[in-house]
């Protein structure tokens, strides 16, 4: 079974998924977080954004994985607080847009769903990596209560950072999101949308669990 989620940085995609993934008994992947660690690569190895060939070189030979508990691992390497910060968040998107990048990304994201069953979120899930998911999930929040969440939580892993940089920076990460050339974040009829503004996560969790059937 495959359970895909797709919407904007800091609609709660993580979370939510981690706590479904409990519920449900999934394997989860965070494919945000390997976009992150490409990003974080590019700006170790002082790699130029506009140079796209060396990025992607780079990108071929990074080896990502994820432990039972969601931490990051890069080449061996835990990463977790690392791709979390703002220098990371600024170029993300930019990583990201990068055709042939997406490509190498998206084949490692297949690559966990075979012989699980899985829950994954990023930005181009239901319409890209899994088209036929099981089930279609966009999960969105106001920008203004995104960037809130966002800042209480990087508050809390001891990361400083202003909220006006916060609401900044989600602002341009969901123009990049929605204008890139391939896997651009998209609503669609086929998705079951859903506004977490006013939501708890407890609210998000059991309407996903009901919409999947019964809890394992």
């Amino acid at each position: 079974m495959v359970i895909a989620i797709d919407g904007p940085a800091g609609a709660g995609k993580g979370t939510i998924t981690t706590k479904v993934a409990e519920k449900l008994g999934l394997v989860t992947i965070d494919t945000g977080a390997m976009y992150r660690c490409v990003a974080l690569n590019v700006l170790r190895n002082n790699i130029d954004l506009e140079d796209t060939s060396k990025i992607v070189e780079l990108t071929k030979n990074l080896k990502i994985k994820f432990d039972e508990n969601k931490n990051v691992y890069l080449n061996g390497e835990d990463v977790t607080k690392e791709i979390r910060s703002m220098e990371v968040s600024n170029i993300v998107s930019i990583v990201s847009k990068i055709v042939d990048v997406r490509k190498i990304m998206v084949e490692q994201q297949r690559k966990f769903a075979i012989n699980n069953n899985i829950i994954m979120e990023g930005r181009d899930i239901t319409t890209v990596v899994f088209p036929d998911a099981d089930y279609k999930f966009y999960l969105d929040a106001s920008c203004e209560e995104r960037a809130r969440r966002r800042y209480n939580q990087n508050k809390e892993e001891g990361l400083d950072t202003s909220y006006e940089e916060i609401i900044e920076n989600i602002r341009q990460r969901d123009y990049n999101d929605t204008h890139k050339e391939v896997g651009a974040l998209k609503r669609t009829n086929d998705q079951i949308y859903i506004d977490s503004t006013d939501l708890t996560i407890d609210e998000v969790v059991n309407f996903i669990i009901e919409k999947v059937g019964e809890v394992k």
